[in-house]
């Protein structure tokens, strides 16, 4: 019984976006995709513990949700506006052509990240009809209600139906700018689960990380030569190697230069390090992601935090700038300035954010230790307060306010 449980649980991981997938290009529907896929599911928690595991589970779930698509649309095809969406089953036109890349499951990931949709909607969208997550699963890790969550759900999908969002991979000239959109939906998920906002949440969501890797694989496999999709794995891998290190037995976040880095995951930063070579190698000019990546090389590289190679990390980020030139982006290359120039030039690039960052507490979080190494300890302590104000990481204010508390 157990074994059959699990073979459930990993035609859920490995087929859910598939089934999906098949059924939205079939019917034209994600409505119709989504309930036909948790049908089959269910089914098959029902049948298989009696009648075994098939040898091709895939294939029995695409067909058991081909099944259940038709009982629901000719249920309703009773009604005339229902009619041409039953006639769907029988259509000879002959196919559509075929996009830049040839993939079900990729055309539902570009379907869900279209840019006519809200971010928040994409996010949702994505880790609901691709990655096979609740919507109670996608509540709990962006702190809404349930309910809330399953409106957002439905509306977006609405909205594709409604605005005839075509359900296709983009045209080659297209690709890039859309590949993108999909990369900062799948960044984005990681994030929250990199450093949760919620208070009442566990500091760090591996499960967000891990279902944004395995989403940003899938792209990979479709996408292979993609740099920055490449550039965006490497990124999570590498930090996704350290998260064993991150937060202390008493709940507090360990800052990078601080961590136990035999903790670190050995395989994660091997796999992370040989991409960023590959990209390297390729000799094309790199993105944001690859130079993220490269960065987080460089910290990873290092046996010590002593050990880093701050003009090479500053280099990059002088690379970064060029690409992105954020304010998030200028006061992470002005930490990294600080280890190579020293606290007080740092501090006069950060001080220059201060418009734009007010409300950002790692802004504030960063001033403070500059603060502090420049021995300027009753303004170190205002600019932690500002930040322990802020910051919405239970584990992350943990290490502020000890921080605080030893000036």
């Amino acid at each position: 019984m157990a074994d059959v449980q699990e073979a459930i649980t990993q035609a859920h991981r490995e087929e859910w976006a598939r089934v999906v997938a098949t059924m939205a290009k079939r019917f034209g529907d994600l409505d119709i995709a989504e309930e036909a896929a948790a049908e089959a599911f269910a089914t098959a928690v029902e049948r298989w513990p009696a009648d075994g595991v098939p040898p091709n589970p895939g294939a029995w779930l695409t067909t058991t949700a081909g099944r259940k698509a038709i009982d629901r649309i000719r249920r309703e095809s009773r009604r005339d506006d229902k009619q041409k969406e039953a006639q769907m089953l029988y259509d000879d036109d002959p196919p559509e052509p075929l996009g830049a890349i040839d993939d079900e499951r990729l055309r539902l990931v570009f379907t869900c990240c279209h840019p006519a949709l809200a971010m928040e909607s994409r996010v949702a969208l994505t880790l609901r009809m691709v990655g096979g997550l609740t919507v109670a699963e996608i509540a709990r890790a962006f702190l809404v209600q349930e309910s809330a969550m399953g409106q957002r759900i439905t509306r977006a999908k609405a909205k594709i139906k409604g605005a005839r969002i075509p359900y296709r991979v983009p045209s080659a000239e297209d690709l890039p700018a859309r590949v993108s959109g999909v990369l900062a939906v799948l960044f984005l998920v990681f994030n929250e689960g990199y450093l949760a906002t919620g208070s009442d949440t566990d500091p760090v969501r591996h499960d967000l990380t891990a279902e944004a890797i395995r989403l940003t694989r899938l792209i990979r496999a479709l996408i292979p030569r993609d740099g920055e999709v490449a550039g965006l794995l490497a990124l999570m891998l590498l930090i996704e190697a350290r998260r064993a290190a991150r937060v202390s037995p008493s709940g507090e976040l360990i800052t990078l230069d601080e961590q136990d880095r035999a903790a670190w995951d050995a395989t994660l930063v091997a796999e992370g390090h040989r991409l960023v070579r590959e990209r390297l190698a390729a000799g094309e000019a790199p993105g944001r992601y690859q130079i993220l990546a490269a960065i987080n090389a460089v910290h990873t590289s290092a046996r010590d935090a002593r050990d880093t190679d701050w003009s090479q990390v500053v280099a990059l980020y002088d690379q970064l700038v060029r690409l992105d030139p954020s304010p998030i982006v200028a006061l992470n290359r002005a930490v990294a300035v600080a280890e190579l120039d020293g606290p007080e030039v740092a501090l006069a690039a950060v001080d220059r954010l201060a418009d734009k960052l007010a409300d950002y507490h790692a802004y504030h979080a960063t001033r403070a230790d500059l603060l502090r190494r420049l021995g300027r300890g009753e303004q170190s302590r205002a600019a932690y307060d500002r930040a322990i104000e802020l910051a919405g990481n239970t584990a992350e204010i943990a290490s502020l306010t000890r921080r605080r508390d030893h000036l």
